[in-house]
């Protein structure tokens, strides 16, 4: 099967924007998101790309959002993603990338999206915001998470 249905990509939709956030708010680790990444099926690796690098968009990154996310990335600044993500305007192509360069892609984007989204709150909805994605909670704090 090449794509999801729609119950899946519902699913896949709500787990990244979990998982995006809580590595964007140090709540999980980036390797521990790209593990969570890496054992979806190449679709919904795909579906995710597509998926955070419209939470890049949304966040306004800028160049500077882009090489500090790359810099937190462990990925070279010359591979794909990395160019990709700071050129001024930045692209967004991730997902059509070669299915090899997902992972980097992923592990880029994610750290961008972080700097981006604090960038924002800091700037814009500094203990406005009541979106809860920006308002996580550690895992003592609150309900457990499920994986």
């Amino acid at each position: 099967m090449t794509g999801t249905s729609g119950e899946d990509g519902r699913a896949i939709r709500r787990d990244t924007e979990r998982v995006v956030n809580e590595v964007a708010q140090q709540l999980r680790t980036l390797d521990d998101g790209t593990a969570w990444f890496t054992a979806l099926p190449p679709a919904g690796r795909a579906a995710v790309l597509q998926e955070v690098a419209g939470y890049a968009m949304q966040a306004h990154i800028t160049t500077a959002d882009g090489h500090g996310g790359v810099a937190r990335s462990g990925v070279k600044p010359t591979a794909n993603p990395s160019v990709m993500i700071c050129m001024d305007p930045p692209r967004y192509g991730f997902a059509a990338l070669p299915s090899d360069e997902h992972v980097k892609a992923f592990r880029v984007l994610v750290p961008v999206f972080s700097v981006a989204d604090a960038r924002r709150r800091q700037t814009y909805g500094k203990g406005t915001c009541r979106h809860a994605w920006h308002n996580l909670v550690p895992a003592a704090e609150g309900p457990q998470r499920q994986e």
